[in-house]
């Protein structure tokens, strides 16, 4: 059985990927205009994002996963199945579907969701919320 250390871990990783996303999606623009000759690097945000998703979507279910399993508030669930779920699709068809600016947005709207759940979700314990979560002595 994994501990609230493996929890954590899965937090903080699916944390720190998310923001790196919305990151991604936020500077790059700026960063392109910039300094243009950059355009000549592989920079696929299509390939970026798809990476990105094979790395959040299994630390995020198993975080959440092991931190629901303990505290079973509804609002991690639903946050991160939110944040999930439009990251999954904008990954897929957002830029067919909403255009380069609007797959930005939503990622980055969904990766701000991801990262909140994922902080209620660690936070949830740390705070002494509840003693369920406490670690056997």
């Amino acid at each position: 059985m994994m501990s609230i250390k493996s929890q954590s871990i899965f937090d903080h990783l699916s944390i720190g990927v998310s923001v790196l996303c919305a990151i991604h999606c936020a500077v790059l623009p700026i960063f392109l205009a910039i300094f243009p000759t950059v355009v000549v690097l592989p920079l696929d945000d299509h390939v970026f994002h798809q990476l990105m998703i094979w790395i959040i979507l299994p630390s995020s279910i198993v975080a959440v996963f092991l931190g629901c399993r303990r505290h079973k508030d509804r609002g991690v669930l639903i946050g991160a199945g939110i944040g999930l779920s439009v990251l999954v699709l904008t990954a897929l068809f957002g830029h067919d579907q909403l255009g380069e600016t609007g797959e930005k947005i939503a990622t980055f709207a969904a990766a701000i969701v991801l990262a909140a759940a994922h902080w209620r979700n660690f936070s949830l314990c740390r705070l002494d919320a509840c003693d369920c979560c406490e670690e056997p002595t």
